[in-house]
């Protein structure tokens, strides 16, 4: 039987290399919608496929070893299988997946996030980061009376209705299949480096709260310069507007306390998924008790039926979710965590810009935190290779599609030809990678850029 012909080039080695996903994906297409269940892992020819993994990395279906930078979409600070977060699993699991009842795990996680979030007096658990803005929209409306929240262009929040709304480039294009009209209307967007022009929307008296990414949109990829974040707060506390920092990424990444720790700026609320559930479902809203208060029941009939803010959920505080997330916020309350996974992606974002000048290529590589970004094919001019500040003269919608455009898919194909798994045009770390999964990176994307110009792309 002939052999099928194989593509020449990246694309055809990237095939040879990941054939079972190649089959894999075909498979899927067949029931799941597209293949994927993110569009987050949508990768053109297809996406890898993954058995098994283990610290800073997983072994695909073909055996292929990869050094993990997508971390389960940010959660697994800890790295895959940290230990004491699956003992406490599986101690957990072994009592009850789900008592449909309060359990002490719930209140030990709530007590953890109240100590390590300055801005949480009160919490209360969903099961994503999605429901946890969806809810904390939702409070802040009730208790404003107001019916729009102002947002930010690029800044991510979740797929739910409201705030998909300018998350993606164009920014003011007014297209969001299946989300009706009247929805968008209650969120305005605005370019998160114009205080005036946040002021002078807030005249107009509708706006129940601001929510924002404090590390900038979409994890650093649109920076976010901290004079404007407290240049926010001023403004909000000023028109008593609510402030709702949405902490899912950042989150006890930034430090124990995440952004809000790191920066010295409070919001009035705070959203968080990811890291807050240790790599399990999970997500969760706190905030000021006079806000949270929305959601208790009182002896007050009038109050229950007309006035408190409904919020079920059949995930929300699951044990075992709960006990991940209590475990490894424990771990997480230490800083050097924070500072390891800092020291060790200035040193990536240092080496990998190197590469890129040494080699004459246009291009840069930024973020902050244990976070970090990769764009081509864009000159940045005045930029030494240490330099780790964002790219400046690059527009902001170029930035936001850096993950999906240009030339990052062919880069993400290269570097797991070389075994590095990319998360959107990037990655983020964990205390599992070290300096040796560093240098491995370096010379892959090195290796990578010298596919690419083999192709002609670069």
């Amino acid at each position: 039987m002939a052999q099928a012909a194989v593509e020449p080039g990246l694309i055809g080695e990237y095939e040879e290399r990941f054939a079972s996903s190649k089959r894999m994906h075909e498979r899927a297409a067949q029931s799941l919608a597209g293949g994927i269940a993110h569009d987050g892992r949508f990768i053109k020819p297809f996406p890898i496929y993954v058995d098994h993994a283990t610290g800073a990395y997983k072994w695909d279906i073909d055996g292929n070893r990869l050094i993990d930078y997508a971390m389960g979409h940010g959660s697994l600070i800890l790295g895959h299988n940290n230990p004491e977060v699956m003992a406490a699993v599986h101690e957990a699991s072994g009592k009850g997946t789900h008592f449909g009842s309060g359990h002490e795990a719930e209140i030990e996680w709530a007590e953890k996030v109240v100590e390590l979030i300055p801005s949480a007096e009160l919490v209360r658990f969903t099961a994503s980061g999605t429901e946890a803005t969806l809810l904390a929209m939702r409070l802040a409306r009730a208790y404003s009376g107001k019916p729009s929240i102002l947002k930010f262009e690029g800044h991510f929040h979740g797929w739910n209705d409201y705030l998909i709304k300018g998350e993606k480039p164009p920014f003011e294009s007014p297209s969001n299949p299946g989300v009706p009209d009247e929805v968008g209307r209650t969120v305005a967007v605005l370019p998160a480096d114009d205080l005036g022009m946040v002021e002078e929307r807030l005249t107009q008296g509708d706006i129940a709260a601001i929510i924002i990414e404090p590390s900038g949109g979409s994890w650093t990829s649109i920076p976010l310069e901290i004079e404007f974040l407290q240049g926010l707060r001023d403004l909000a506390t000023r028109t008593n507007t609510i402030l709702i920092f949405d902490e899912v990424i950042t989150g006890f990444r930034w430090s124990p306390g995440g952004a809000q720790g790191r920066f010295g700026i409070i919001p009035d609320m705070t959203t968080m998924a990811k890291i807050l559930a240790g790599g399990f479902p999970g997500g969760g809203v706190a905030g000021r008790a006079d806000i949270m208060e929305g959601l208790l029941f009182k002896d007050d009939a009038a109050w229950n039926s007309n006035r408190k803010v409904i919020h079920p959920g059949t995930y929300n505080g699951n044990p075992v979710a709960a006990t991940a997330g209590y475990t490894c916020l424990g771990i997480c309350a230490n800083p050097e965590i924070q500072i390891y996974c800092d020291n060790l992606t200035a040193r990536l974002r240092a080496g990998m810009n190197t590469v890129l000048e040494n080699r004459g290529i246009d291009g840069c590589v930024w973020g902050e935190s244990s976070v970090w970004h990769v764009i081509l094919g864009y000159k940045v001019p005045n930029r030494a290779a240490g330099d780790l500040r964002a790219p400046e003269g690059i527009p902001s919608d170029v930035l936001k599609a850096s993950g999906k455009a240009g030339l990052n898919t062919p880069l993400a194909i290269a570097m797991a030809i070389e075994g590095v798994d990319l998360f959107n045009g990037g990655g983020l770390l964990s205390i599992a990678h070290t300096e040796e999964d560093i240098d491995f990176t370096i010379e892959a994307f090195d290796k990578s850029l010298t596919r690419m110009q083999a192709d002609g792309l670069v």
